[in-house]
């Protein structure tokens, strides 16, 4: 039987050999293009590995996702995505269904899972409900990177070690007599807006941190 379409997306394949957090994170960016993300839950259960679930604010951004993002390559392997079986706890506590002992937990993925869950949204409770998804003002989408910020010894080769770890990575361009600055080309949108969220902030030395945008069109 068809499963009814509904705001929790299912994702197998996802790569497993970052660290939880990292793999979240990027989870984050790269299904937040297509509607607003009140949850992700990717735990590192032996039993578990491989699979996440997307909790969207409404259907219709789980539906624009799930087209969107069918066998999309993340970290070179192909996700594969489905409507939810059933409700998330996320979904249930955005509905006012969601109950403290459990009798409303929907996404039967074993006890020590659930707990694990819980200890990350109280976490994040603690941290003032600040996840992962900050906003920024990074422009237009699009399918070219602006870094700067960088160290005036950058070099090509050096922002390809950082940028070639993700996905339609094509090549990273320094401009001439600007040091400081660069632009890296991605083969999707997708994977730039993936690519922007996995480094924005990162420090490449204890005084440069690289901020990311799209560059313009």
């Amino acid at each position: 039987m068809d499963v009814v379409p509904n705001q929790t997306l299912y994702v197998s394949h996802v790569h497993d050999k970052l660290k939880k957090q990292e793999t979240r994170k990027l989870l984050y960016a790269l299904f937040g293009q297509f509607g607003r993300v009140i949850d992700v839950v990717h735990v590192r259960r032996e039993e578990l590995r491989g699979r996440a679930w997307i909790v969207y604010e409404d259907v219709a951004g789980a539906a624009n996702a799930l087209r969107n993002l069918q066998d999309f390559p993340f970290y070179g392997i192909p996700l594969r995505i489905d409507y939810a079986k059933t409700k998330s706890d996320a979904a249930a506590k955005l509905d006012g269904t969601w109950r403290r002992d459990g009798r409303t937990r929907k996404v039967r993925i074993g006890q020590e899972a659930a707990e694990e869950m819980d200890v990350d949204l109280q976490e994040e409770e603690t941290r003032g409900g600040q996840k992962a998804t900050v906003v920024q003002d990074v422009g237009e989408p699009h399918t070219v990177l602006f870094a700067e910020g960088l160290p005036e010894a950058t070099t090509e080769a050096m922002l390809k070690v950082l940028f070639s770890q993700f996905p339609g990575y094509i090549e990273s361009r320094l401009v001439p007599g600007k040091p400081g600055i660069a632009f890296v080309d991605f083969e999707t949108v997708q994977q730039a807006g993936v690519a922007i969220t996995g480094l924005q902030g990162f420090k490449i030395t204890a005084q440069n941190q690289m901020k990311l945008s799209y560059a313009k069109k």
